[in-house]
Parts: structure tokens; sequence; C-alpha cells
């Protein structure tokens, strides 16, 4: 891509929770956008969106609406993606995908900006951005990993439903009125499965994010394991995590256990999570300072807290680790790849 002064951008899936995040993290890191297309399925054309002061009118995403686009964000759904992304790509964007449609291709790097941006440069045109799960987690742990070395990883995620798009955060509002007047409860929508249940979610929480495989973990938590393999480029690292949906609309929860190649010193741990980018440190137990989603929310770090050694490991760590699924999760982890390129130039 030739370095210029502005760049042509389009957001696919626009009128969607992280399309709209995209759009307002494109204004407010001010970005160096030339012209801006926002794109999205038939049933969305003709809404209008507001970036800095001007109205645009949302299109149809085609293959055609890529004529010119420099950068082009993806979060339309990964049929979409697998679709529209190599027509964009052939027109001569770089596209910087949200979905999983792209995260396991091998010649598709998977990148997360504090973690290994060294892997932006090795794109043939599309970028994949991982799940909003894997990227806290790997944040958090790249410091760890540099400094130690990691062999084993035990998570237990507690996510929030805008995980599972605005359905979900319009379910948990419906829900949790029905439960507090009294009246009958209408299940949650939010995708669990290939024939959902429609478990209910407010004052709940559900142990499934997506299908089951076959080894009995969902396809949520398979992501985590084969992401962060893949981010790290270690296919040794053992990842055992467990995806939970708790009643919490924006920012995912995660209790992290480690245990690292060599020994560590915890003052040590402490400083490099402090000094690492992306990271917050909250971790005042006097003080019962510690990361919760609803200071994340609406925030661009990786807040880690609860940092304490295990009790009965020697290479044992433990972390809370908590960030706002929709922008570090998605939208600002896309936008950061685009600001990279552009730096980069």
């Amino acid at each position: 891509m030739v370095k210029k002064e502005r760049y042509n951008v389009a957001v696919v899936g626009a009128t969607g929770a992280v399309g709209q995040k995209m759009i307002e993290t494109l204004e407010k890191r001010d970005f160096p956008v030339g012209e801006l297309r926002l794109l999205a399925s038939p049933r969305s054309v003709g809404q209008q969106v507001t970036f800095k002061g001007q109205t645009y009118t949302v299109e149809e995403a085609r293959p055609e609406a890529f004529e010119g686009i420099d950068f082009a964000l993806f979060s339309a759904g990964g049929s979409i993606s697998e679709k529209l992304a190599p027509e964009a790509v052939e027109r001569g964007a770089v596209v910087i995908d949200n979905t999983s449609a792209f995260r396991m291709v091998p010649e598709v790097p998977l990148v997360v900006p504090e973690v290994n941006p060294h892997a932006i440069s090795q794109h043939r045109g599309i970028i994949a951005n991982p799940n909003c799960s894997t990227i806290q987690m790997v944040v958090a742990l790249k410091p760890l990993y540099d400094a130690y070395g990691i062999e084993r990883v035990i998570v237990s995620t507690y996510q929030a439903v805008s995980g599972a798009g605005q359905k979900g955060v319009d379910d948990l509002l419906s829900q949790t009125r029905a439960v507090l007047n009294g009246e009958e409860v209408v299940g949650t929508h939010l995708p669990v499965g290939s024939q959902p249940k429609k478990h209910q979610m407010a004052f709940n929480a559900i142990p499934q994010i997506d299908v089951f495989e076959e080894n009995g973990f969902s396809k949520e938590e398979m992501k985590m394991v084969n992401e962060t393999r893949k981010i790290f480029g270690d296919q040794e690292i053992q990842v055992t995590p467990t995806a939970v949906r708790i009643p919490v609309m924006y920012g995912h929860a995660e209790a992290v256990y480690i245990e690292t190649e060599k020994s560590f010193d915890l003052e040590e741990v402490r400083q490099l999570l402090e000094q690492a980018p992306g990271v917050t440190v909250i971790d005042n137990l006097k003080e019962q300072e510690y990361p919760m989603p609803a200071m994340a929310e609406g925030t661009h770090d990786v807040y880690v807290g609860r940092i304490r050694r295990d009790l009965f490991h020697p290479r044992g760590l433990n972390l809370w680790v908590v960030s706002d699924n929709v922008l570090k999760g998605a939208a600002w982890n896309a936008v950061q790849i685009a600001e990279y390129m552009v730096k980069s130039k």
C-alpha cells in the first residue's frame, strides 16, 4: 500500500454493534479517512450514520462497492466475509476481518498489535482479528510469555451478552424487566447452538457459547486454544478454556491460571504487566480495587488484577483480566491494525 495523506475506508456491517463502534473509533482516533463507505445487507440500506458531523447513507455491500478502497473493515458475519473479502482484495483493498472466517487460514495473519505486530507485514490482502476473549487474554500473557515462557493456561471466561450482538443486549434488557415486574420471561435468542434452546439470560449464567464439538469443548472455547497458539507461533502452549455467558452488557472478564516455563518473581510480574502496552494494572486489595466490566466499558485497555502466585504449583500464577469486548475485542483492535499500517509506511 502506497503511503497517503488520506485513505479510503469501507466498513462492512456498518449498522451492527461492532460496525458502529468501528465508525466511532475511526472518528475518535482521527484516522486519516478520505472517503468513507458504509456497507451492510440490503435490509439496512438507506439508514443514516453520522461521521465527523457529516451524514452518510448506508449502501449495499457488493463487490463493486470496494473500488478505490484502501482499508475494508469487516464485521458482518463469516459468510459475508468469505464472499466479499476476496472481492475487496482483488480491487486493491486491505481487509481487516473481525469474523472467524480467515483466522485459522495459514497464510492469513491473526493479529493483536500489542502481541505480534510483525505479522501484519506478512498479509496477502487479508488480516484477521482474533476472537474477543482471545485478544484480551494474549495481551495480558505477552509480557509473561516473553520473560518466562508459558507451558499451560487454564482460563474461565465470563462473557458479556454484547458478544452475541445487539440482540443479546436487547434480550437481557427485556428479560431483566420481565423478572423485576414478575412477568413471564421469554428465553434468550443468544446463538448458543445450531438449534438453540431459549435459556433465560437475566440473573443467570449459561456455560455454553457457540456449538459443542466432539471433544466436549464449545467452538468458542476451541477458538481460544487454536488462536492463542497461532498468535504466539507456539503449538506447545496448553490452553484449557471454559466459556460462560453472564448477564453483563459490555465487558468480558477472565480468570486466568498460568504455568510458566521458568520461575518468576511476583513483583517482577507486576512490573512487567504495568509496563506492557495496552495493559492497565488495578490490583489494590486493601482498597478493594480490581478490574470489573463496568469500569472497562468504553475504554481501549486490557485491565489486570488479582495478581497472585498459585498456592500449590511453584510456577503457577493467577490473574483476573477484563476488557471491553466490543472495543479492544473487536473494533479498536481492527482500527489499531490499520493505524499500525499507516504509521509504518
